[in-house]
């Protein structure tokens, strides 16, 4: 079954081949494809054909468009580093002091920075695949870029200092976040968000509240009302704010592999589907492909059932590095255990792992 295919089945109730299941390989993409991951940032064709190769190589549930966190505050005016093989980092932030902040534009994503190749990157993407799997466009969230706008150490400063000033780089955000995902959805693409800095291990629920809640609540619903619903990822810790999260009438929610995934599919699994959460780090990327099928395993047992549904993924972005014989292993051991979900079939697989040779 392709993807869409798939997808739809599950929906209806009916027969599948598998779950769906989405490794979310991001830059690793590059190893797969054979080329530099700065290519990425020069080239829109090269940017898609990674991804293009990549689910021909693994059969994801899903490709995005996405290289890294700061395209939309560079498109702003921060300055970034680009290695020629690895993923951009921040180099300086947009705004020094609070003056400078006054002066900042969100920006138009067909005309600054990288986001024109993210956006001409899609067409192509669409052209290669869009008829067989769910294409998204990813995207920062609204708090988060403001903290590259302003330096991540600075603006929890600025946000204790001067709260106002820190609301106007959200809204300053939220307008770039919202020309972004306009012109991705004029594309055919869904949006997704990925608001790391709202982890609960970063600020408190009620830092959450006060300055990214009301900022996602725009973004998902100009989304929605756009006719599409999309899917948020927060690293970290999310349990205390699983319900505001789910309350934003989110397709799904994508948590880290430190979450408790039973627990969350409990609490808003019958609000949103849930996605996760195989280590990206300690399992896939430095675990054995036995690692990988055991941790791929417990992960169904807890989420399968969730009523809106579930999907089998990494916590976050795989390392660049990670070995393809992981990936397949993921991708193999969902398919071994088919759908619908029989526990009694994956328990059977489990007793196996452990009962083979060293």
């Amino acid at each position: 079954m392709t993807p869409l295919q798939r997808a739809a089945a599950i929906a209806r109730g009916e027969q599948a081949d598998r779950l769906p299941c989405n490794p979310n390989i991001a830059n690793g993409a590059a190893r797969i494809f054979g080329c530099r991951i700065s290519q990425f940032n020069t080239d829109a064709r090269v940017l898609a054909d990674a991804q293009i190769a990549t689910y021909r190589r693994f059969g994801s549930d899903g490709v995005r468009i996405f290289t890294d966190l700061f395209v939309w505050a560079e498109a702003m005016g921060a300055k970034v580093k680009a290695p020629e093989d690895h993923t951009v980092d921040l180099a300086a932030p947009a705004a020094q002091n609070v003056a400078d902040i006054d002066r900042l534009r969100p920006a138009d994503p067909r005309k600054d920075g990288r986001l024109p190749i993210h956006l001409r990157a899609m067409d192509h993407l669409l052209d290669a695949i869009g008829a067989e799997v769910g294409c998204s466009a990813g995207l920062v969230g609204p708090f988060t870029n403001a903290f590259f706008l302003y330096g991540v150490d600075e603006s929890f400063r600025l946000m204790r200092k001067n709260p106002r000033a820190f609301h106007q780089l959200c809204a300053l955000s939220l307008e770039t976040c919202l020309a972004y995902a306009g012109a991705a959805i004029e594309k055919g693409l869904t949006p997704t968000i990925s608001e790391p800095m709202s982890s609960c291990s970063v600020v408190s629920p009620a830092v959450f509240r006060e300055f990214s809640l009301p900022y996602l609540k725009q973004l998902v619903a100009f989304i929605r009302d756009a006719g599409r619903a999309p899917v948020m990822h927060i690293c970290g810790a999310t349990d205390r704010i699983w319900t505001d999260i789910a309350d934003l009438g989110v397709a799904g929610f994508s948590v880290d592999n430190v979450v408790d995934l039973r627990a969350c599919c409990q609490t808003i699994g019958a609000k949103t589907k849930i996605l996760g959460n195989v280590d990206p780090a300690g399992v896939m990327f430095a675990g054995t492909v036995e690692d990988v099928r055991r941790k791929t395993l417990d992960c169904i047992l807890a989420g399968h059932d969730s009523p809106k549904g579930f999907v089998v993924m990494s916590g976050c972005s795989l390392p660049v590095e990670t070995p393809a014989e992981n990936i397949d292993a993921m991708m193999q051991t969902v398919a071994e255990v088919g759908y619908p979900v029989r526990r009694e079939r994956v328990l059977d697989l489990l007793d196996r792992l452990e009962l083979a040779p060293a």
